[in-house]
Parts: structure tokens; C-alpha cells; sequence
């Protein structure tokens, strides 16, 4: 969008939110860059340039706006539409591969050559993974600068950079100020008691295990994870407390809470959801994993969505248009390991939402990690991965012999390396992997590539609940017809489903209380 000036004019004339993200505008007579919705003044257009990331202004010698904090936008929401070279590398440095295994990791995990990936990154976003993997280390930084009472040198290597010196160097250079001045600047501009803004938030510090060279403190952080509006919580945290599994999710003071396996430890997350955020609080073993979980937390909960460009054309179709108009912005329930949600996808293949619950709390206590709650809550264990899964005894499992031999499958197919899920999954790879495996028809596929994959074209014509309310709204019941008319739906597809699956009176639907 970025080479389209009238448009992006217009965005930053009318400081339209719906397009943070998409682009940056640099101002050359400030030497700063700003997002579309800054509500400063608006400069002359002819001092305005437009960039397509953070990473490539930051590049050109800019520096984020001190008001607007470009660097805590939402992410655009081209990386969760597509599935071609330079979404999959996205999605795969938000999820922080560069930091863990640099770029050589990123292309391996990507197929292609590093210069292949460098080409394709800087062709359409003016930067190269580093770039950008550097910017987003900037804005972890600051995070935890602002949010937390780690000092700085655990901050520099929970952040992902390599030494304090490059730490020191690059927030000087993204936010023109030190760390300690960017502290201190955030301990002026945040009242006492007041809620914390988009990105910020209190943390207290936390005793460094092991004492002296005993690793990263843990971390607990408060942050505000924004999204582009409008958004309808019903169904997404609906969906997410009434399939919870025991041990592993709950539904707790109106929040949803959960634990989470990650690269250098775990921890848990609690995800309440507010006017234009989501308030999160995070707490975690090692604060290196904090860009990861944060990526994980809004891949979750389909925050970088577009919901304007999807209501727009889903409300073309005269059926659809009354769902959108009464619920906009309806988002996809996604997941923040897509090993998991495939064991539980199949687990749930033809018995209702009590009984998949039920079978996965039981793999859950059998094989699964014990952790503790940090806050006293229902949160036990962390979900088995597929290794743990792989040596389990199928005669044990209260399932019947058909689906027993399915699960194993894919527990064998994602422990051996066969089948990979991912955010750097290709789609259409990963569909035909998974329509070889025993037990595994077009339903339970097409359910791990909407919620694990997160394709948002992924489609259920055979889901009973879906053609329930297709004929409840006068659209074609059947597969083969309902399939027909969801052409003009693509490339939402998934987005319709969750506005039919909404005319339902169940409680994946409704926001629980309490």
C-alpha cells in the first residue's frame, strides 16, 4: 500500500486507525516516522514518505514518533492472509526464529536459499529479516524498559540481542533517548494507579534464580495487546472457555487463561478483553520467550485481522449482511501451538465438545508437564507435545480402534519431522500432508488449517453445526451447494463460518460469565 501516496495520504489526513500497520509515514523535516492514525498535526505531503515497515524507515535513518509509537501497532494484517514466501517469514520472525536461530534457521525452516528470502523481504518491505527481526527486538525492548523492573542487561538478552553494546546502540537509534532516559520517561508520562497504555504496563521484579549467572529473572508483565476495530468478543472467547482443557485452559474472573510451552521455558497468560485492547498478563519463566508469547497470544485471539476488508465483502451477500451489521468484526479462534490443536482436532472428530475436553484432560494428566500458577489458579500442566505422545500405548486410550490408529498417526507423522505446523507452515503443503494420514477426511483438515494454520479461506461445508445454520439463514444446506455459494465469500471463507456459526444458541457463542 505503501506506493499507492493519494491513498496513504488520505489514510494519515483523516488519522484513519484501520490502516496502523499497513504502512509508515516519515516526516523528512522531523526525522521521525509516525502511524497512519498519529494525532499530530498532519506535515506537508511533500515532506511525507511512505515505508512498508517499521524496519525500513528505522533503515532510513528515522526514528518512531514519541506520541504515536508506530513500533506498537498492530501488525499488518498481510502476514495472516497469505501464505506465500514473505507472509510465512513474517509470521516465523514474529514468532522470534531470527533471534533464536538467525537467518540461516529462517530459511532452512522456509525451504528456500538466505539470499532467496533476502531478496523477497527487502523487494516488499525494504528491509531484510535482520532488519527486521532487529526492529522487533527494539520494541521488546522497550517493552520491557517501560513495563518491568529487570535491569537492563537481563532486558538486553531477554530482548534477543547478542550484547549490551548493540542493545544501548539500537534503542538510542529506534527511540532516540537511552534506556535509562526511556525509563524514566515512562515512569513520568504514567501516572500512579492508571491504567497502562498500548504496549505498557507494571511489573515488579522478580528474584534471579540461582542467584549471580543464574539465567534471566522470570517475568511478569501487564501489557495491552491492541487490535484494529471493531471486534465482537462473543464467539472468539466463547469458543476458547467452552472447549478449555482442564488443567490446561480455564475461564477465570473474566478472563481466559492458559499455560504456554515455549522455546526457553513456559509460562501463563491471561487474556481479558477491552474497549480498543486486550488487556494480557503474561508470566513467564524466561523473559527471552516474551516476543514469542505476545506473537502467540495475538495469533490466538486473529488480532492482526482486518475486519473491515472482511465485513465489507461478506456483506455483499444479502444473507450474510444482517450477521455483520448485528456482530462486526467477528474473529477466528486460532491457537498458540499448532501440535496441539491437531491432537485435539482429532479428538473431537465425531463426539461433542465435553467428551474432546474430557479425552484431552486425560492425555493431558497422563503425559503432560506439571507447572505451577503463578496466581493460584486452575492452570496444572502443559499440553503433551508430540514427542511425549509418541511412546503412549494406544490399548490405553479411551477411544474407539479407527480414531486410536489416527492419533498415533499424526503423533508419529509430527514427532518424526513428516508433518510440520507452524506459523511458516505452507498451507497448501501442510492440507496434503494431512489428507494422507489414516482417519483425516476434509472436516478435521480443513479445522486445523482455519484454527492451526490459521488459513482465513479455510471452509467446513460438512460441519453439521454449519449446515444447521446455512438452513436456518436459507442458504444451501448441502456440501457440494453451500461450497458453491461460499465462492463469492473467498478469500473469508473462515470469517463466514463464525458469522453462521454464531446464529446458534450454544456456548462456544456467548461471552461465559463470571
Amino acid at each position: 500500500m505503501h506506493t499507492d501516496t493519494e491513498s496513504c495520504l488520505r489514510a494519515v489526513r483523516s488519522r484513519d486507525a484501520r490502516f496502523d500497520g499497513w504502512f509508515f509515514t516519515a516526516v523528512r523535516t522531523t526525522g521521525i516516522y509516525c502511524r497512519p492514525s498519529c494525532p499530530a498535526v498532519p506535515p506537508k505531503p511533500g515532506n511525507m514518505t511512505f515505508y512498508p515497515s517499521a524496519a525500513a524507515a528505522q533503515q532510513a535513518g528515522y526514528r518512531g514518533c514519541k506520541r504515536c509509537r508506530p513500533d506498537a501497532a498492530p501488525g499488518s494484517p498481510q502476514w495472516n492472509e497469505r501464505a506465500d514466501l514473505t507472509a510465512r517469514a513474517m509470521r516465523l520472525i514474529a514468532d522470534g526464529v531470527v533471534d533464536r536461530q538467525g537467518v540461516p534457521g529462517l530459511a532452512a525452516r522456509l525451504g528456500y536459499s538466505t539470499r532467496q528470502v533476502e531478496r523477497h523481504l527487502r523487494a516488499e518491505l525494504g528491509a531484510g529479516p535482520l532488519a527486521l527481526a532487529r526492529a522487533q527486538r527494539a520494541q521488546t525492548a522497550r517493552l520491557l524498559i517501560e513495563t518491568s523492573a529487570l535491569p537492563m542487561a537481563d532486558i538486553a538478552f531477554a530482548a534477543g540481542f547478542a550484547s549490551i553494546r548493540a542493545f544501548n546502540e539500537t534503542v538510542r537509534e529506534v527511540f532516540a533517548l537511552t534506556p535509562t532516559e526511556l525509563r524514566a520517561r515512562a515512569s513520568r508520562t504514567l501516572p500512579a494507579g492508571s491504567p497502562p497504555g498500548p504496549g505498557s504496563g507494571t511489573a515488579p521484579a522478580a528474584p534471579r534464580p540461582g542467584g549471580d549467572g543464574g539465567g534471566p529473572a522470570p517475568a511478569t508483565l501487564t501489557l495491552r495487546l491492541p487490535y484494529r476495530a471493531p471486534l465482537t468478543p462473543d464467539n472468539l472467547f466463547g469458543h476458547l472457555a467452552a472447549t478449555a482443557v482442564p488443567g490446561v485452559e480455564e475461564w477465570r474472573d473474566g478472563a481466559y487463561r492458559r499455560t504456554l510451552r515455549l522455546p526457553y521455558g513456559h509460562g501463563t497468560v491471561s487474556l481479558r478483553p477491552g474497549p480498543g485492547h486486550i488487556a494480557c498478563r503474561l508470566s513467564l519463566t524466561d523473559p527471552r520467550d516474551l516476543t514469542g508469547a505476545i506473537s502467540r497470544c495475538r495469533r490466538l485471539l486473529d488480532l492482526d485481522a482486518d475486519p473491515v476488508a472482511v465485513d465489507e465483502l461478506l456483506a455483499a451477500d444479502p444473507v450474510l449482511r444482517p450477521l455483520v451489521e448485528r456482530a462486526p468484526g467477528r474473529r477466528v479462534p486460532r491457537t498458540v501451538d499448532a501440535a496441539e490443536f491437531a491432537v485435539r482436532a482429532v479428538l473431537g472428530q465425531q463426539v461433542s465438545t465435553a467428551a474432546a475436553r474430557t479425552h484431552a484432560a486425560r492425555l493431558v494428566l497422563a503425559h503432560g508437564d506439571p507447572v505451577d500458577d503463578p496466581d493460584g489458579g486452575g492452570l496444572t500442566h502443559l499440553f503433551p507435545t508430540p514427542e511425549a505422545l509418541a511412546g503412549l500405548d494406544p490399548g490405553k486410550l479411551a477411544l474407539p480402534r479407527a480414531r486410536r490408529a489416527t492419533l498415533t498417526g499424526l503423533v508419529a507423522a509430527l514427532a518424526g519431522g513428516d508433518l510440520t505446523l507452524d506459523p511458516g507452515s505452507d498451507w497448501r503443503s501442510a492440507r496434503e500432508r494431512l489428507a494422507a494420514l489414516p482417519g483425516f477426511g476434509p472436516w478435521t483438515v480443513e479445522s486445523i488449517a482455519m484454527r492451526a494454520l490459521g488459513d482465513p479461506d479455510a471452509f467446513l461445508p460438512t460441519d453439521l453445526g454449519l449446515r444447521r445454520a446455512a438452513r436456518a439463514c436459507g442458504l444451501p444446506p448441502t456440501s457440494a451447494a453451500l461450497t458453491a455459494r461460499a465462492a463469492a465469500w473467498r478469500p473469508w471463507r473462515a470469517y463466514a463460518v463464525q458469522y453462521l456459526w454464531a446464529t446458534d444458541d450454544h456456548t462456544i457463542n456467548h461471552m461465559p460469565e463470571g
